[in-house]
């Protein structure tokens, strides 16, 4: 597609994921002239491959102190659930040193907190969303799962119910029994559960991206694929995009090129900002599209099985390689040894397709949601990128527009990086 004249343009997003996206149709909407940058294709990257789940329950930082004992099995296992390629370890450590700091109790509880203020707003700002962009017929909100095959977890499980429904993040402890009359597919192996009423998954993700990419476009929006910018300079008349297309000068920019967005954020602002990426992989079965209901998450397995329109989608585990290292298809195909022991019939996996994607995790689990003169920041969403995307696009409004935020923002600030 030809490059646009920038001086038609108000706003240039870099990165066209969920997250770019989103943010792209609501100031469309809004009477800004915007034009997004994707260096493929929009939607293709992290936002067509997680695991679909609107997980407004997910209100604790990614890691937190028992996940030390468990560094040298993430060395030595290359298929376990958390995986950390010694090569890619004396980049990882800066990053590493920060994400341990902050499971100190004082930053954890702060985390902890912010993250629970975008979540509780997540999931209404999505149903509106969806209701103003014709995207209801690809999302439900039916509720979600997470169950325990140990015994001796039943009582961890408990404890952590009681904990957030302590914090108005409502679910209900469901017994043997009630989990299988709730998923009769399950197997009776799965001792009980949580059930999370107010959460969501959305059941094709590549109809909810073209139903947007459209909408943008016949907004009047202006899409550029295959984009890849290479370097971003900020200057007094504007901020100089040079892409493998040619040269922009754009007026505004909006960075959202998640695990990407490290590089071109330090050139924007100045700040390095402690982001990594958290590998992860899933394993689609197109033949088993109506084997369960909702989301059924497994707390001993640590993954999560998703009931799309497209097939049953096995997503999870974590692994630290960096943005270079060739997928290890190996920790998708592992996902169906997970699942198989938990359904009572034989999972058909013919035709199954593997997928290996980028989370773009901060040090302290907190996107980065701000604006710093003609510079936009909406990146770092970790595992929460497809929960948060409208709430975060709907903070970006607010700061384009210097409306007051229903969120404290300050969390979200690039500047907690500057000290």
């Amino acid at each position: 597609m030809d490059m646009p004249n920038s001086d038609l343009y108000d706003i240039h997003i870099i990165g066209g994921g969920i997250i770019g996206l989103t943010t792209a149709v609501i100031l469309q909407s809004r009477g800004i002239k915007v034009a997004l940058l994707d260096a493929n294709k929009v939607g293709q990257g992290a936002s067509i491959g997680n695991a679909g789940h609107i997980a407004t329950e997910q209100v604790f930082p990614i890691a937190d102190a028992s996940m030390l004992r468990h560094v040298p099995a993430m060395l030595l296992n290359p298929t376990g659930p958390l995986r950390l390629d010694w090569r890619y370890l004396p980049r990882l450590l800066p990053w590493a040193v920060q994400l341990l700091l902050n499971m100190r109790p004082e930053p954890f509880a702060r985390i902890h907190q912010a993250l629970l203020n975008l979540n509780q707003h997540s999931l209404q700002a999505w149903q509106d969303f969806a209701n103003q962009w014709q995207l209801t017929d690809w999302i439900e909100v039916k509720g979600s799962l997470l169950t325990t095959e140990k015994l001796v977890n039943l009582k961890v499980l408990s404890a952590h119910g009681q904990r957030l429904n302590n914090i108005g993040v409502v679910n209900e402890q469901l017994t043997k029994e009630a989990l299988l009359a709730r998923e009769p597919a399950l197997q009776d192996n799965q001792l009980g559960a949580l059930f999370f009423p107010n959460t969501g998954h959305i059941t094709n993700l590549q109809a909810v991206i073209n139903q947007l990419n459209h909408t943008f476009r016949d907004l009047g929006g202006h899409v550029i694929e295959q984009c890849r910018v290479l370097q971003a300079v900020t200057g007094a008349d504007g901020i100089q995009l040079n892409t493998n297309q040619g040269d922009i000068t754009a007026a505004k920019v909006m960075l959202s090129a998640g695990a990407h967005s490290k590089l071109l954020a330090k050139q924007l602002t100045g700040i390095n900002v402690p982001l990594d990426t958290e590998r992860g992989y899933h394993l689609m079965l197109p033949h088993e599209s109506t084997r369960l209901q909702i989301p059924v998450s497994s707390m001993d397995r640590r993954f999560v099985m998703t009931p799309m329109q497209e097939g049953l989608r096995l997503a999870g585990t974590v692994e630290y390689a960096g943005l270079d290292a060739p997928a290890n298809m190996r920790r998708a195909q592992i996902l169906l040894q997970h699942a198989q022991p938990m359904l009572k019939a034989p999972l058909d996996s013919t035709d199954s397709v593997s997928w290996m994607g980028f989370r773009p995790s901060t040090a302290d689990s907190l996107p980065v949601i701000d604006r710093v003169e003609r510079v936009f920041l909406n990146f770092g969403h970790q595992h929460l990128g497809l929960t948060q995307a409208v709430v975060s696009a709907q903070m970006i409004a607010k700061y384009y527009f210097d409306e007051e935020h229903a969120i404290d923002p300050a969390p979200y600030r690039l500047a907690r990086f500057s000290k």
